[in-house]
Parts: C-alpha cells; structure tokens; sequence
C-alpha cells in the first residue's frame, strides 16, 4: 500500500480521507532514472501517473515528419490530463512523457479512475484543475511558436529545464534542444554561443551552465 501521509503532503487537493485510503490501496509506486521514457507514442494506457517527487517531460510527435516538441513538465502533485483523457475514451497514448529527474509517481488503474469521477468530488476537482493547468501551458507552448523570437523561446526552455531538475546545470546537448524546439542544430548552436557571450550561460560538453536564475532568463530580452 502507499503511504497515506505522502498522498495528504504531496497531493492537498485530496481531502476526502475516503479517497485518500482508497489512493493508498490501489496505488503503485514507481521509480524511474532521469532519461526513463515512462509513456511512448501508441502506447495503451492503463493507468495514470500521480507525481510524487522528481519531474516527467511531456512531448508531442507530428504525425508527418516525426519531429518532437517539448510541451510541458509534470512536477510533484500533478498528473497528466491528457494521459487522462486517452484512459478514460480507451485510446493510444498521442504523447511521449520521459522522466527529467529521479522520479517517482503513483500509477492509478483506470477502473479505479471511472469510479471515483462519480464518487469523490475532490477527485473531480483535482482531476478538473489539472485539465485548465494542462490546457493553460499548451496555449502557452502555442503562444511561444507563434509570438517568440527563437531566442526567446530557448530561454524560457532552459528556464522551465533548470526548474524541473533544480539545478542550473544541465545536461543536454544542442541536437536534444533543437529537436524538443523543432529547429536546426545550428541555428540552436548559434543563438547559445550568443547566450553565452552576453554570460548568460557557460557552454561545456554535452551540457550547459545557467549563469542566472531561471526568473532571470525568462524575462530576460535579446539584443
């Protein structure tokens, strides 16, 4: 069974104690290392993710060219609505998730789910609320390719990375962020080595120092 006292600390929005002893029996904890794909394109899904600790990132296929974007993170007492939604009209998974940090979630079965949608208002309410946050960070994905300068975008990127792994050391490398942005590797190239100089960052092999924070680099406006 889970730990009744990480559901009340890690999930406030579950206040029914009902729910919670109902959470703590058909709970399964599950641990996944950084880089772990949790979820894949095609996948049936069969349960959903409750984040205990750590990070998922979330990321989008097209369905022409097979290009990745980076939608959103999923951190400690959040689920995934769109996970929700595949379970609940019995479809494929449409989305990759990837644990960005140690991870470790509470996987909740789908009958469980159907169930407690009638019978648990704070259930509803929690799974309500994670659909508008869901939504509200799509639209902003939407509003960042349509309104942003790629620089711009790439701060805010790095930004919600340093966030989701509490470090402002990050490993990646210039191909990963180009494809989660869908852009070249040399324009990705170009505008860090331009980060770089105005010290924003310091660039190393196969990762990237943030020289500010990420509150910083978000409102920060490129020459």
């Amino acid at each position: 069974m889970v730990d009744i006292n990480i559901i009340r600390k890690k999930f406030p929005l579950i206040t029914e104690l009902a729910l919670q002893e109902a959470i703590a029996e058909v709970g399964e904890v599950h641990e996944f290392e950084p880089g772990t794909v949790i979820m894949d394109y095609g996948n049936h899904i069969r349960f959903v993710p409750m984040v205990i600790e750590g990070s998922i990132k979330v990321l989008r296929q097209s369905a022409d060219s097979g290009n990745e974007l980076f939608l959103y993170y999923l951190n400690p007492g959040e689920t995934c609505a769109m996970a929700f939604t595949c379970c609940m009209m019995h479809r494929k998974s449409e989305i990759k998730t990837i644990a960005e940090d140690k991870t470790s979630i509470i996987s909740i079965p789908l009958k469980s789910m159907e169930d407690w949608m009638t019978k648990y208002q704070s259930w509803k309410n929690f799974i309500m609320i994670s659909y508008n946050n869901r939504f509200q960070e799509l639209f902003n994905a939407l509003d960042q390719i349509a309104f942003l300068r790629m620089d711009e975008r790439l701060l805010k990127y790095l930004a919600n990375k340093s966030r989701a792994v509490h470090n402002k050391e990050l490993g990646i490398t210039h191909q990963e962020i180009a494809r989660e942005l869908n852009a070249s590797r040399e324009a990705i190239s170009r505008l860090l080595k331009k980060l770089e100089r105005a010290n924003l960052l310091q660039l190393g092999r196969n990762k990237i120092i943030l020289l500010k924070s990420p509150e910083f680099l978000e409102d920060y406006m490129p020459d």
